[in-house]
């Protein structure tokens, strides 16, 4: 095989491993069969609850596990295809295997995001909550940057956001606000979007033209359905109403419409202005402390397991996930996994998808990668 086709190879077997390694592939296999005799059996719909959850399962592993059958299976056809054209020296039936193999790489790598989905609340719509640091104007016009990435991407991805919560900065950008994204995988895209992530670049509100360094902190959680029973005590809660303001607020900033509400022994903080009715802002931040308690169990569960657990950052400098450079040189650098990108402008335009996908193989593969910061 042509080092060309070896390296298609290699790459397709590389997105199948870590396929497979995050179905836990023998699991995956027996449970696909368990499903599929629960189906078969009359009784299931006697409870259609319970048998939407069993063939929503089933269609998530037959799809996981089909996926990896048959791109296995075009792989072995291309490459008796490419070793064909080979022995009889044909280049045209060369040529037609390699671009095959490189076809079913790409797809492969694609395939390979879809797959490490595998989360129980993975498939959920996602809260995205973002923080300016310290810094006054320059971190708060930072949060803002961030909020119109994160609504790019959303929207490139086909789904709907909603302004939930927005606090303007004094001058300019905001000082906090919280999105809604509504789509299928919304959360398990996201989730590794959580973490303080740094700009630097010459702040055009400094008349010195100097270089500055701020931090925003993104926080994302999922939205969680009527499966899921989170109990609250309301003794354990301190709502404030307060008069909306900003974008999404100004239809509302005549009365006390929006609602904080703090729940004391996290000390989580959630808040919803974007309705008229006070009523249906609490109704939506209940929903909000829920997904984040929710959220914070999963994180605390996940990070156990990996014996890793350790409490939210501060936002500021050691506790970014991803360096931001505009200036003097452009560069964008994931600090996880040392992703990176010669083209801010594009990546703040949200196409962070590749810095999702080596994120998401991390955690499945659990390698750790020493990562210098830029400067």
């Amino acid at each position: 095989m042509r080092a060309e086709g070896q390296a298609h190879i290699d790459r397709i077997d590389a997105a199948l491993a870590l396929v497979r390694r995050s179905l836990d592939w023998e699991r995956a296999l027996r449970r696909l069969d368990e499903l599929n005799a629960r189906v078969e059996d009359p009784k299931l719909w006697d409870d259609p609850k319970q048998a939407e959850e069993v063939m929503r399962e089933r269609r998530r592993l037959e799809a996981a596990v089909g996926t990896v059958n048959e791109i296995s299976a075009e792989m072995a056809d291309a490459i008796e295809f490419v070793e064909l054209g080979e022995a009889e020296d044909d280049a045209t039936v060369i040529a037609e295997g390699l671009a095959t193999l490189e076809k079913l790489a790409e797809r492969a790598d694609a395939d390979k995001v879809q797959a490490l989905l595998a989360g129980e609340a993975d498939g959920n719509d996602a809260y995205i909550e973002i923080h300016a640091g310290a810094g006054g104007t320059e971190s708060q016009d930072w949060a803002e940057m961030l909020q119109r990435m994160y609504t790019r991407w959303a929207e490139r991805k086909g789904y709907k956001v909603e302004l939930i919560e927005y606090h303007a900065g004094e001058q300019a950008g905001i000082k906090s606000a919280t999105l809604l994204v509504k789509g299928e995988n919304a959360y398990g895209y996201a989730k590794t979007e959580s973490g303080v992530h740094r700009l630097v670049r010459i702040s055009p509100y400094d008349s010195s033209a100097r270089r500055h360094t701020s931090f925003s902190s993104v926080w994302v959680y999922p939205v969680i359905d009527d499966n899921i029973e989170i109990e609250i005590n309301e003794g354990d809660l301190k709502i404030d109403t307060y008069r909306a303001s900003g974008a999404g607020g100004q239809h509302v900033n005549t009365t006390d419409s929006a609602v904080r509400i703090t729940h004391m022994p996290t000390g989580i903080v959630v808040a919803s202005q974007n309705d008229r009715s006070q009523h249906k802002n609490r109704a939506t931040a209940m929903n909000m402390l829920k997904a984040r308690l929710y959220e914070a169990e999963l994180a605390k569960r996940e990070a156990e397991a990996s014996g890793e657990y350790q409490e939210k950052s501060e936002i500021g400098w050691g506790h970014q996930i991803r360096s931001y450079v505009l200036q003097p040189y452009q560069l964008v650098k994931d600090l996880r996994t040392g992703e990176t990108s010669t083209s801010p402008g594009d990546v703040l335009d949200g196409e962070i998808d590749p810095f999702i996908a080596a994120a998401l193989a991390q955690r499945v593969t659990g390698e750790k990668v020493v990562v210098e910061d830029v400067e």
